[in-house]
């Protein structure tokens, strides 16, 4: 779990940097630390940094229950093979859909939390995700077939879709920037009550922008829609009626900088912290993250909430005011938000009486318990914030079951565990061959293979190079702040009799003891006083001068001053 007052993670925080002229230490550092005369520096980020943050869809949905105070988890599903590419919920709430990677749709019915079971919603809309076709499904499931398909409407493939129940009408955006109206029955037109002539709109303002909206969300009342779009990054508010723009805000890192510069920004940051966030910030427009970043209005509609590089922002869209950041000094950057703001379960007359009397039972039901609820980039957790004051950071950190299955048996053999004795680092200044050690270090073999068949090192960057000491990488993120191990958790050390008594041993970096992810460094000389602190998992047998070339780059503060990308690793 996460809040606003409590601003590091019981994880490590790496997004604190401090000046290499500060004497204060930290234990988050991640990486293999100087030997005792050396003085210990400060890992830094630039803001010339590139950074990727690969993603590992499984197609998992969780359903948590709200209670009294925070929430429950119910089950879990292993719903789809692969990505889940959208989700969708019904209006009167009862029913969640969600569509995969492996062209199947899954309905669920809310109150059961269960594969559908009479919901009442009335029909299901689905895109193609190569034809500008929308086909109308039976929402309960009762026929595989759709029942209508749109053509036409759209010349490109539709990718986001929202119902509005005022006006029974949905808007539907392409890949095109373009933007339409129409109605879910009948005969599928733009409904009654709404503009008459498209020219007289401004749904034509993403084409002349040459952007494209990455999501679209209505307001509780029906009255506004609001959109995010890419490149250009505006937020845009229409009237829902006219199609008129009633407010845009421009979110692009050129305003950003300027605001910065300025500093007039509603976060004030250093230097090094902005350009930190500046790039990462280019990775929302990656094709994994583009169509997950949303805006969304709270329940009376005045506010739209959404997450920017310097936190999840709630902006009063009557005074054009951003009135709250939340999670601004947090190590992740909020792409999807979700708001819970603990309207009672039953609304009731309260009467004078009532309101003067000590009910218990009555100020349970009138209890409100807020929460707003985020992901980050490149993290397998979600975060909450809410108004709970005594956080305990060795408890607020949540580990949930693994999923189960929906719709597969069980394996009867346990899943084979990767391994193997050999891999080749394939780098753009030529190949290190390593050989591994399986027996001494079981965990941190199979989290070193796992990743690499997966591709999860590919077009990563040696981040941190110290002459005759070691060459670091293994950081999606290529800063030294990130990096998850196959486990979705830190993991922990393996010593065994193998020592730092040699250059080119290949070792886990870690923030701290049993703090293992993905981050992993190869020596260049003898290391000593690293024994019994990092775990060795392999030592370099070939490309010895690769790795020296690597080690004597030019290099600003340990980072190179250029990219050094291990392209992919071969496993033998």
């Amino acid at each position: 779990m996460a809040s606003d007052d409590d601003n590091r993670s019981q994880k490590r925080n790496h997004t604190e940097f401090r000046d290499d002229a500060s004497d204060s230490s930290s234990d988050d550092d991640m990486g293999p630390s100087y030997p005792p005369k050396l003085p210990r520096r400060k890992e830094e980020s630039y803001p010339t940094k590139s950074s990727t943050s690969p993603l590992c869809p499984n197609g998992v949905v969780k359903f948590w229950k709200k209670i009294g105070q925070g929430i429950d988890f119910v089950k879990e599903f292993k719903a789809h093979d692969g990505e889940i590419k959208s989700v969708s919920v019904s209006n009167d709430g009862r029913s969640f859909a969600t569509v995969g990677a492996d062209e199947t749709v899954k309905i669920f019915d809310v109150i059961t939390f269960d594969l559908l079971k009479g919901a009442s919603v009335p029909v299901l809309a689905v895109s193609e995700e190569s034809k500008p076709l929308i086909h109308i499904y039976d929402g309960r499931g009762e026929k595989e077939e759709a029942i209508h398909t749109i053509k036409g409407l759209h010349r490109k493939p539709v990718h986001l879709m929202a119902y509005n129940e005022a006006y029974d009408c949905v808007v539907s955006a392409d890949e095109g920037g373009m933007l339409e109206y129409w109605r879910p029955s009948g005969d599928y037109e733009k409904p009654e009550g709404v503009f008459e002539y498209k020219s007289s709109t401004n749904l034509f303002d993403f084409k002349k922008a040459k952007s494209v909206p990455s999501c679209l969300s209505i307001s509780p009342n029906g009255r506004s829609f609001v959109t995010f779009s890419l490149p250009d990054r505006n937020i845009r508010m229409f009237d829902f009626a006219t199609a008129k723009l009633h407010r845009e805000y421009d979110e692009s890192l050129q305003v950003a900088e300027e605001m910065h510069r300025a500093g007039t920004g509603a976060t004030k940051l250093d230097n090094v912290e902005f350009g930190r966030r500046a790039a990462h910030e280019r990775d929302i427009e990656s094709d994994m993250l583009k169509y997950k970043t949303n805006v969304i209005f709270d329940e009376s509609g005045n506010f739209i909430i959404y997450g920017s590089m310097l936190g999840i922002k709630v902006l009063n869209t009557y005074t054009n005011q951003v009135v709250k950041v939340y999670g601004k000094d947090e190590n992740f950057r909020a792409v999807n938000v979700a708001i819970y703001q603990g309207q009672p379960q039953k609304k009731g007359i309260t009467t004078v009486e009532m309101g003067a009397s000590v009910n218990p039972l009555l100020q349970e039901a009138e209890t409100r318990d807020p929460m707003l609820v985020a992901t980050g980039v490149g993290k397998v957790r979600f975060y909450m914030f809410t108004n709970e004051e005594e956080v305990s950071k060795s408890t607020r950190d949540v580990q949930n079951e693994k999923p189960t299955m929906l719709g597969h048996k069980k394996d009867a053999k346990a899943k084979k565990t990767e391994t193997g004795t050999a891999a080749i680092l394939r780098t753009t200044y030529g190949d290190i061959h390593i050989r591994l050690f399986p027996d001494a270090a079981p965990k941190a073999v199979e989290n070193f293979v796992t990743h690499s068949k997966n591709g999860y090192y590919n077009n990563t960057i040696f981040h941190r190079v110290i002459r005759k000491f070691m060459i670091q990488g293994g950081d999606p993120l290529g800063d030294g702040t990130g990096g998850e191990s196959i486990w979705g958790r830190e993991f922990e050390d393996e010593f065994s009799s193998l020592k730092h008594d040699k250059p080119f041993t290949v070792s886990m970096a870690n923030a701290g003891p049993n703090t293992n992810a993905s981050q992993f460094f190869i020596t260049t000389e003898k290391t000593p006083w690293l024994d019994g602190k990092h775990t060795i998992f392999g030592r370099a047998t070939q490309g010895f001068d690769i790795i020296h070339k690597i080690e004597n780059v030019r290099t600003h503060k340990e980072q190179p001053e250029e990219d050094i990308k291990i392209v992919n690793i071969d496993i033998i």
